[in-house]
């Protein structure tokens, strides 16, 4: 795999793409470039580890990613943690699974409309939970580390 050509014009891609849509959710001033840098570790991240797993899998762990790094980002700059979510995933939404399930249904080709619907399907749900698990995880888990930094001090 070569680094540049597979992995980072890919990602630089989605960083610009994130930006983008950072100025249509109207995101001020530094949190356009986080939810830029967001999107892009988030398409890094599922790259690589389509190398290993399948889509469905790589789609999650990716989200995983998101989010922690979307939640971290918005502890430290003290803003809503849905911008930086919302923008940093888009670049992962299956668009183009839907495009071609209507293709291939409207086409008439029964197997590969069911075939590339439930791929896609897969795909949303894998984004919704990779980020609604780590989000709950880390709200659990956090008044426990907070806890545990004041009691140390």
């Amino acid at each position: 795999m070569e680094l540049l050509a597979d992995l980072l014009m890919p990602s630089l891609w989605a960083f610009l793409a994130c930006v983008g849509f950072g100025l249509v959710y109207n995101i001020q001033g530094a949190g356009i470039l986080i939810c830029g840098f967001g999107g892009a570790l988030g398409w890094f991240f599922y790259l690589i580890a389509r190398q290993w797993v399948g889509s469905i899998v790589a789609a999650f762990l990716a989200a995983v990613a998101i989010t922690v790094f979307s939640e971290w980002m918005a502890r430290v700059r003290r803003c809503p943690v849905t911008g930086y979510l919302q923008v940093a995933l888009l670049p992962l939404v299956p668009g183009s699974g839907i495009y071609y399930s209507m293709r291939y249904c409207v086409a008439g080709d029964t197997q590969q409309f069911l075939s590339t619907l439930l791929n896609t399907f897969g795909m949303a749900a894998s984004l919704a939970i990779g980020a609604m698990l780590t989000s709950t995880v880390l709200r659990l888990l956090l008044p426990y580390f907070q806890g545990s930094q004041k009691n140390s001090g």
